[in-house]
C-alpha cells in the first residue's frame, strides 16, 4: 500500500505521510484501510488496520489516536493524561508519532528547519476558523520563519459548498478570507470554499511562508481518499509525522 508523502524540503530525520484508503482489511463502505474506530466499522478490522499502519510504515511506536472534536486543543507528546479530546498533537521528542485522522477536513503537518519539533493538526472549517493552526504553532520554540508546513489531502475548492454563515465567520476573523470563497454557480446563496487558501492565509499571517501541499481533493479522488461529504458513511485516513 502506498501513501502520500509530503513534497517538502525538510531535514533528513523527518518522516511524514498520509495514508490512502486501499490496502487494509475493512469491508465496504469502509474499504479498506480505515483507521477510525468511531465511524461504525468493525472494531477488530480497525485494530488490524492500525497494526498494519505501524508495521508497514515502520512507526517507532503505536501512535496516540485522538478523540477529535473540531476543537483547538493541542496535546503534547509524550502524553500522560487520559483526556484525548483534542485536534492537534505536538512534540519535541524523537520517535513520538503525531497523528490526526481526516476524511475531507484538512490535515496540516508541521516541522522546523532543525528537524527537532513536529506537529499534526486536524483543521475542519470550525477548527480552522477558531484557530487550531495558531494554537498548534504556538507550541513551537522555533521562530515562524523556521517553521515548515504541509497541507495534506482535504476537500477541494470545487467541492466544498458552504452557506453565507460560514463565510461570515471567517471574514469576521480576517477580512482577507473573503478571497477564499466564490459564489456557487449552481445554487444561489451558497459558496465554494477553499480550505487550502484559508490555511495559507492563516499561516502567512503567523509569519510562516514555507508551505507546500494542497493539491488534492478528497471528494473527487474516490479511489485514493475517504470523503465524508461524498459518502457520509466512510472511513478515515491518517496523517502522521515524527522525527528520529
Amino acid at each position: 500500500m502506498d501513501a502520500l508523502i509530503p513534497n517538502w524540503q525538510t531535514s533528513a530525520n523527518i518522516y511524514a505521510l498520509t495514508t490512502l484508503r486501499q490496502g487494509g482489511v475493512s469491508q465496504a463502505p469502509y474499504d479498506s484501510f480505515n483507521l477510525g474506530d468511531h465511524v461504525g466499522d468493525d472494531k477488530s478490522a480497525v485494530k488490524n488496520n492500525r497494526t498494519l499502519l505501524v508495521e508497514r510504515f515502520h512507526l517507532p511506536q503505536f501512535p496516540l489516536f485522538l478523540n477529535q472534536t473540531h476543537s483547538t486543543r493541542v496535546i503534547r507528546l509524550p502524553y500522560e493524561g487520559n483526556n484525548l479530546d483534542a485536534d492537534a498533537v505536538y512534540t519535541n521528542q524523537p520517535n513520538q508519532v503525531c497523528l490526526v485522522m481526516t476524511a475531507d477536513c484538512l490535515p496540516v503537518l508541521f516541522t522546523n528547519q532543525q528537524g527537532n519539533e513536529v506537529a499534526a493538526a486536524h483543521a475542519g472549517w470550525r477548527g480552522l476558523c477558531d484557530g487550531v493552526l495558531e494554537q498548534t504553532v504556538q507550541q513551537f520554540q522555533a521562530q515562524p520563519q523556521e517553521i515548515i508546513a504541509w497541507l495534506g489531502p482535504a476537500i477541494g475548492p470545487q467541492s466544498f459548498q458552504v452557506g453565507e454563515e460560514v463565510r461570515q465567520q471567517f471574514i469576521a476573523q480576517d477580512p482577507n478570507a473573503a478571497q477564499a470563497f466564490v459564489s456557487d454557480p449552481n445554487e444561489q446563496g451558497k459558496y465554494l470554499a477553499d480550505l487550502y487558501q484559508i490555511a495559507r492565509l492563516r499561516l502567512n499571517k503567523l509569519g510562516i511562508s514555507q508551505i507546500s501541499g494542497g493539491e488534492h481533493c478528497t471528494y473527487l479522488e474516490k479511489d485514493n481518499f475517504f470523503s465524508y461529504r461524498r459518502d457520509q458513511q466512510t472511513g478515515r485516513m491518517a496523517s502522521l509525522i515524527w522525527f528520529e
